[in-house]
């Protein structure tokens, strides 16, 4: 019989530190009833890797809800997301996405991500800030808008749309962040329509360019799928960046990691441990396409799961000391990108900022430390900091 358990995920004490619950859900065995959500759940590493990797189980629901009209402009763009499709669609857009966002390409931003982190970071304020606002916000969002060939100088709103659209998300969303979202979709949609048949008369050495040029047995993005890509590609690419960023210099500086964690040698295995100790994104469900057992839970057609990815992330049965940050602790697979079809596409991407950005902010600024209490923003299933105020 599975237990259930209630946790609001608005709750302020869960904003704050989820992993408690997490523990409790996972101590009554592989699966678990979130009453909040309504949803059969899972932190244990293995069901969640199971899961990922079956395709019994995706990301497009069996009979898809009706949408209120209200927000038809959203999941209009949403109707061509890869991260919301299954294949054959799911298999044409990523492969097409594959051949522009090359390792070649993203290997290539290095010196930008170093350039743009060292400028950054020689440009932050004397006495008290906030590291999300002078770094971890315009680092991954800027790296973004090069790489898709938009103007850096529309950064600033590139990251207002993006926040609106990712309230979607969130729990306890209103009417209000709705409107918000739905109005910056339209905006978005509305200045990347111009910009595509702006590459389209003029090419350029950049991703937009390379994927109205991508083609694969013959077959091209339409306008419609390369406006939801660059969307995604950019919400994706910098929300929860920004959070990690964020979660992991957190991190580092309350467990008081020596330095020498981000010499060369060590930051690949830093990172990834930043990345499985305090991940960005917290929860990802999937539906089922037939009855399936898994570890003694039967689904049945159309039953949807929520996989806890930062309760796999800390599952003793698949880490030693789970709950400790130990950045020399041998890489092995988390949950944090995912697994199987939908593997984060970014991941490259995510991985050599983290791994160029912590280095050059630390070096910059070796005595960086908290000026207050880090507090996370109340926007689960993502989680992120709402500021953190730092001295230098």
């Amino acid at each position: 019989m599975m237990e259930t358990l209630q946790q609001a995920p608005t709750d302020p004490a869960f904003v704050q530190n989820p992993y408690p619950f997490y523990e409790r859900a996972r101590a009554l065995g592989p699966f678990f009833h979130w009453q909040d959500y309504g949803l059969v759940s899972t932190g244990n590493a293995a069901a969640v890797n199971a899961i990922f990797r079956d395709r019994r189980f995706g990301r497009e629901p069996v009979d898809p809800p009706p949408v209120p009209p209200h927000l038809a402009p959203f999941y209009a763009v949403e109707a061509h997301s890869m991260l919301e499709l299954e294949p054959p669609r799911h298999t044409r857009l990523r492969n097409l996405v594959l051949r522009a966002f090359t390792s070649r390409r993203i290997a290539g931003l290095g010196p930008d991500v170093t350039a743009l982190a060292s400028e950054l970071a020689e440009a932050f304020p004397a006495g008290e800030f906030d590291l999300l606002q002078a770094f971890a916000q315009p680092l991954p969002v800027r790296i973004i808008a090069r790489l898709l060939g938009v103007p850096e100088a529309m950064a600033p709103e590139l990251l207002r749309w993006s926040n609106a659209m990712v309230g979607m998300y969130m729990a306890g969303r209103t009417r209000e962040m709705e409107d918000r979202a739905v109005a910056a979709t339209e905006a978005f949609v509305d200045f990347l329509r111009s910009y595509v048949k702006e590459r389209r008369a003029r090419p350029a050495d950049d991703l937009i360019t390379q994927l109205i040029a991508a083609e694969m047995e013959g077959e091209r993005l339409s306008t419609d799928e390369l406006i939801t890509t660059c969307i995604l590609l950019l919400n994706a690419g910098h929300e929860a960046t920004v959070h990690t960023i964020g979660n992991g210099v957190k991190t580092l500086l309350e467990t008081e990691t020596p330095l020498t964690a981000l010499d060369p040698e060590a930051v690949g295995g830093t990172v990834e441990e930043i990345l499985r100790f305090d991940p960005a994104l917290h929860m990802f469900t999937r539906w089922a396409y037939e009855d399936v057992e898994v570890m003694g839970h039967s689904f049945r057609r159309g039953d949807q799961v929520a996989l806890l990815l930062a309760a796999a992330n800390r599952d003793p049965g698949a880490w030693d000391r789970a709950h400790v940050f130990l950045p020399a602790r041998p890489p092995k697979p988390h949950a944090s990108f995912g697994a199987g079809l939908h593997f984060c596409v970014g991941a490259p991407l995510a991985r050599l900022e983290l791994q160029i950005a912590l280095p050059i902010l630390f070096h910059h600024h070796p005595d960086l430390r908290l000026a207050a209490k880090p507090q996370y923003g109340n926007v689960y299933h993502f989680h992120g900091l709402q500021q953190l105020l730092v001295t230098i």
